[in-house]
C-alpha cells in the first residue's frame, strides 16, 4: 500500500497542530494565574471572627473568656503571617500595618467596637487587593439552605438556630446561635459563607468541602435570614418596591460583602431592607441581571487595577468581566438585540487592546466607561419582570439551533459515509461517540460546579482546544475522503480491502470527531440555559422546554436531511461533497477555537475591519482569520496532492 499520501497529510497536520500549540503556549501561563489566594480567604474568615468575637470577651479592658481571648490574638497574629506569604500588591505594606495595629489593639485590652472597625477595615482591604470573589453568581436558593441546614447543622445549632442542638452541650466554644441579633449584625453573609467553606480550626466546625459553591452560598442566606423578624422582613419589602434602598444595593455583592451593623444602624429603612433582600435574594437579580452587574463592577476594578500599573491583573479582571458576567446573558441579548450585543463585545476586546497596549489611564477610564453605558443599555432591555413566554421560547430555541448546528452537521457526515460504504457495523463507534461526550459533558459540567467551580477561562480553553482538536481530525477524514472522490480511486479502495482499512485509524478518527464535535458545545449550552432558566422566571419555564424540543426536532430534521440526500448521490460526488463539508465545518472550528482561546486570554486579539459571522467561525480578528487562511491553504494543497496523484 503506498503510504506517501497519508505521510504528507500527517506531516502537514503535524505542523498545524505544533504552530497552534506554540501559539497557546506563549499566553498560558499568564492566563492560569488566579484571581483569588486560598490564604486571602482564610485572613478574612478569621478577622470576621474577630470582628464578632472580641467584643463578646473583652469588655472594659478585662478578659471575661481567656480561651477565646488567646483565640482572637491566634487570629490576628497568623493574619500578619499570611498576609507576608500573599502575592506582592501595592497595598500589601500598608496593611500588614493594619494588622499589626489590630493585634496591638487586641493586646492591649482596646474596645470592642474599635477592634471590631479595625478588623473590618482590615478584612476590606484584604477582599479589594486580592479580587476575592464575595459573591453568588446567581441568586441562593434559600428553601434548599433550609434542607442542607437540617440536614447538617441542626444537630450542633439547633433546629431553629438558637445554638442548642442535641450535640451542642459541652460544646467549647458553643454553636453560633444565628437568632442572636446583636451578634448576626456583626457577621456578614461573605463571613457565614467562608466559615461554611473553611471550617473553625479547633473547633466541632468542620469545612463543608463537599458542598457546590451553590450549596454553601444557601446555606449563608438562610443561617443569616434566622435573625429577621417578620414585621421587619414586611417592612423591607414595602420599601424596596418604593424604590427605597436601590442605589445600597444593587447587586448581591453590595448585599454579601458588609455586615448588617456596618451598613445600617437597627430600625432604618436600609436595614429592613437589608433584611428582606436576606430572604428574598432573588428580588436583587430582578432589578438587574446578576451577570451584568458583576461585569460593571468587575471592570471597576479593572480602572483601579490598571491605575495602580498592575497591568496584567487589569487584563485577568476584563476577562472575567466578559466571560463571568455579559456571556451568560449574551444569548438572551442577542435575541433582543443582536446589535447591541455585538457592540457589547467588540467594545470590551477594544477595552483588552487598550490595557494591552499600554494605554493611558485616562484612555482605558474612558472605555470602560463606554463599556459599562453599553452595559446599561443591556440592563434597560434585559431587566424588569421576567422574560415573556415568546421570549423565552425563542431564545431557548436558538441556543440549541446555534450551538448544536454545527455538531449535528458533522455527525451528519459521517453517519452518511459509513451507511453509504455499506458499514452500518460502524455505527455504534460514531453513536458511542456522541452519547460518551453527552455523558462525559455532564460529569465534566458536574464536578466542575460542585467541587473546582471552573471559570469562565478554562471553560473557553476547553472549548478552544477541542475545537481545535476536532479542526484537525476533520482535516484528516475530509482529505481521506477526497482521495477517493473519483471511480478509479474508489475502486482501489475497495480492492485494499475496505473492512481493514476502515477497521483502522479511520475508523476510530470518524468516533473522535463525533466525541470532539459534541462536547465542545456543551460548556455554552448548559451556562446559557442555566442564565436563560434564571431570566425566564417560573412562568417562562414552560416556554424553555418547549424551545429545547423545537430545536431537537429542528437539528434532527437538519441531519436526516443530509442523510437522506447525500446517500443518494453516486459515490464520486458523495465522497467530494462529504469532503467539502468536511473541510468547511474544519475552517469553522478552527475560527470558533480561536475565538474561544482569545476569549480566554490565552491569544492575543488584533481587531480587524472584517465582517462578524461567528455561526460560520468568522470573528473580525487577525489571528482568527489568519490561521483560517492557512487552513484554507492547506485543505487547497490537501486536494491539490490528491488530484495530482490521481491524474
Amino acid at each position: 500500500m503506498n503510504r506517501s499520501k497519508p505521510f504528507f497529510l500527517s506531516n502537514l497536520l503535524v505542523q498545524w497542530l505544533a504552530m497552534l500549540i506554540f501559539m497557546v503556549s506563549l499566553h498560558g501561563t499568564a492566563a492560569a494565574a488566579p484571581a483569588d489566594d486560598e490564604r486571602a480567604q482564610t485572613i478574612v474568615h478569621m478577622l470576621d471572627y474577630v470582628g464578632v468575637d472580641y467584643p463578646e470577651f473583652v469588655q472594659d479592658g478585662k478578659v471575661l473568656n481567656a480561651e477565646e481571648y488567646e483565640e482572637q490574638r491566634e487570629f490576628a497574629t497568623q493574619a500578619i503571617t499570611l498576609l507576608e506569604q500573599l502575592p506582592k500588591v501595592p497595598e500589601q505594606p500598608a496593611l500588614q500595618q493594619q494588622a499589626h495595629a489590630l493585634l496591638a489593639r487586641i493586646e492591649a485590652k482596646a474596645p470592642g467596637s474599635e477592634v471590631s472597625a479595625l478588623a473590618s477595615q482590615l478584612r476590606a482591604g484584604v477582599i479589594q487587593a486580592w479580587k476575592l470573589s464575595v459573591a453568588p453568581r446567581q441568586a441562593p436558593d434559600l428553601t434548599l439552605g433550609a434542607k442542607l441546614f437540617a440536614q447538617h447543622c441542626a444537630t450542633c445549632h439547633g433546629a431553629q438556630g438558637h445554638g442548642d442542638g442535641p450535640l451542642a452541650k459541652g460544646m467549647e466554644p458553643a454553636p453560633s446561635n444565628f437568632r442572636d441579633e446583636a451578634r448576626m449584625r456583626q457577621r456578614s453573609l461573605y463571613g457565614l459563607y467562608n466559615t461554611i467553606t473553611l471550617g473553625v480550626g479547633g473547633t466541632p466546625m468542620r469545612a463543608f468541602t463537599e458542598f457546590s459553591e451553590a450549596d454553601r452560598w444557601a446555606l449563608a442566606f438562610f443561617a443569616g435570614s434566622l435573625r429577621a423578624d417578620p414585621e421587619t422582613v414586611a417592612r423591607g419589602e414595602a420599601a424596596w418596591r418604593e424604590g427605597q434602598g436601590k442605589p445600597a444595593f444593587d447587586s448581591l455583592k453590595s448585599l454579601v460583602d458588609q455586615a448588617p451593623g456596618d451598613q445600617a444602624e437597627v430600625g432604618t429603612v436600609l436595614d429592613a431592607v437589608r433584611t428582606y433582600l436576606t430572604q428574598q435574594p432573588q428580588a436583587l437579580q430582578a432589578v438587574a441581571p446578576a451577570p451584568l452587574a458583576f461585569s460593571r463592577a468587575k471592570l471597576d476594578e479593572v480602572v483601579q487595577a490598571y491605575t495602580r500599573g498592575d497591568r496584567e491583573g487589569a487584563r485577568r479582571l476584563a476577562i472575567a468581566a466578559y466571560l463571568e458576567g455579559f456571556e451568560l446573558v449574551e444569548s438572551a441579548l442577542d435575541n433582543v438585540d443582536a446589535l447591541l450585543r455585538a457592540e457589547v463585545e467588540r467594545e470590551m476586546m477594544a477595552l483588552r487592546a487598550a490595557i494591552g497596549d499600554g494605554q493611558s489611564a485616562e484612555a482605558v477610564s474612558a472605555q470602560v466607561v463606554k463599556v459599562k453605558a453599553l452595559l446599561n443599555r443591556a440592563d434597560d432591555v434585559l431587566s424588569g419582570s421576567s422574560l415573556s413566554p415568546m421570549t423565552a421560547f425563542v431564545s431557548s430555541l436558538l441556543i440549541l439551533l446555534r450551538e448544536g448546528l454545527e455538531a449535528i452537521l458533522v455527525l451528519s457526515a459521517i453517519i452518511a459515509f459509513v451507511i453509504k460504504t455499506g458499514r452500518r457495523d460502524a455505527l455504534p463507534y460514531i453513536h458511542a461517540g456522541w452519547i460518551g461526550a453527552v455523558v462525559l459533558g455532564v460529569i465534566t459540567w458536574a464536578v466542575a460546579s460542585y467541587v473546582i467551580n471552573i471559570s469562565g477561562a478554562n471553560r473557553e480553553l476547553t472549548e478552544g482546544i477541542t475545537a481545535l482538536l476536532a479542526a484537525a481530525m476533520l482535516l484528516y477524514v475530509g482529505w481521506w475522503l477526497h482521495s477517493r472522490a473519483n471511480a478509479q480511486a474508489w475502486s482501489r479502495f475497495i480492492r485494499e480491502q475496505v473492512n481493514v482499512a476502515l477497521g483502522k485509524r479511520t475508523l476510530w478518527a470518524m468516533a473522535g470527531i463525533s466525541f470532539l464535535a459534541v462536547y465542545r458545545e456543551l460548556f455554552e449550552v448548559i451556562l446559557f440555559y442555566e442564565a436563560l432558566w434564571v431570566q425566564a422566571g417560573v412562568e417562562g419555564h414552560t416556554s424553555v422546554l418547549w424551545g429545547i424540543m423545537a430545536a431537537t426536532a429542528l437539528l434532527v430534521l437538519i441531519g436526516g436531511a443530509i442523510l437522506r440526500y447525500s446517500v443518494r448521490l453516486p459515490i464520486g460526488p458523495f465522497f467530494a461533497v462529504m469532503s467539502a463539508l468536511l473541510a468547511f465545518m474544519a475552517v469553522v472550528f478552527v475560527g470558533n477555537g480561536v475565538a474561544a482561546l482569545q476569549e480566554a486570554g490565552v491569544l492575543d486579539a488584533t481587531a480587524v475591519r472584517f465582517i462578524s459571522l461567528p455561526l460560520l467561525g468568522i470573528h473580525p480578528t487577525g489571528q482568527g482569520l489568519t490561521l483560517q487562511a492557512l487552513t484554507l491553504l492547506l485543505i487547497a494543497g490537501g486536494f491539490w496532492f490528491n488530484r495530482r496523484k490521481t491524474a
